[in-house]
């Protein structure tokens, strides 16, 4: 009943997430009112039928904001999450199964990397290159924010590498490189796929702080975080400016942790064994 209600609320989040994805990346083709254009007869107005999630003091429609900030908010997610993940598990996997010395440079590489505080590397980044492009950000988190995972794979490698169905495959002349990647990463699906789903979710929530510390997109350019954090000043007077796209982050990290959940049931060999 547990997998059940889990892969029910992961198809319902997959569903969700999808649908979401989609409206903010095909609707604004057909709207009207694009997040940059202002209209001067509705400053600072609350809902309407003519702009769903209200207006800013300039006139800007919200829906319009959102959507392009949704848009943004989830490339950096993605892209971030991507790199997290590949280079988590290469270092991860790489030290967990052939230990020795490359397993301690690595972890002492780890090691090194957890000193380095990302809100410091983002300010710097942030305060000599003004203008840098948005997609720097995902690349410094993905560059510094794979520690965790890296210790994930590190530790279960340091396990299964021992277990009899490696030590078969080693005495049938299998090559290190099939061993990890056809025996014993297939075992690991299941924390890779939760820790590279919250990796989303934590994107997001970090892109959301450093944007409310001006360190993430800058305008005229919008995200979820940036949207925050521009109607956090306005939230006695114009709630909607606030709570509409603290809802859309609200919503977007449920989705992803749900469907993270049920992906790990799906593909855990240990979560589809059949007791007795």
């Amino acid at each position: 009943r547990k997998r059940a209600a889990t892969a029910g609320s992961a198809m319902i989040s997959l569903i969700v997430l999808t649908l979401i994805t989609l409206f903010v990346f095909l609707f604004p083709i057909w709207w009207k009112w694009p997040y940059t254009l202002r209209d001067k007869t509705a400053r600072s107005q609350p809902p309407s039928w003519e702009h769903p999630m209200g207006t800013d003091d300039l006139g800007k429609d919200g829906l319009g904001r959102v959507m392009r900030g949704t848009q943004r908010s989830l490339e950096i997610a993605f892209i971030a999450a991507f790199l997290v993940t590949t280079i988590g598990v290469t270092i991860g996997a790489i030290a967990g199964y052939f230990r020795g010395w490359l397993d301690a440079v690595l972890m002492r590489f780890t090691d090194l990397i957890l000193t380095i505080p990302l809100l410091i590397i983002v300010a710097v980044v942030s305060v000599g290159y003004p203008k840098a492009p948005w997609w720097i950000i995902p690349i410094i988190l993905g560059l510094f924010a794979w520690t965790t995972i890296a210790r994930i794979v590190r530790a279960e490698f340091l396990s299964l590498r021992e277990k009899e169905f490696v030590e078969a495959a080693r005495a049938v002349g299998a090559r290190d490189r099939r061993i990890i990647f056809k025996h014993i990463l297939p075992n690991l699906a299941g924390p890779i796929i939760v820790a590279a789903t919250l990796t989303i979710a934590g994107t997001i929530i970090t892109e959301t702080a450093l944007s409310f510390l001006g360190l993430g997109v800058r305008a005229p350019d919008v995200s979820l975080g940036f949207l925050i954090q521009d109607g956090l000043s306005a939230f006695k007077t114009r709630p909607w400016l606030f709570w509409f796209p603290s809802a859309a982050i609200v919503i977007i990290c449920l989705c992803v942790n749900f469907i993270g959940d049920g992906l790990r049931d799906a593909f855990d060999p240990k979560q589809n064994r059949v007791k007795a």
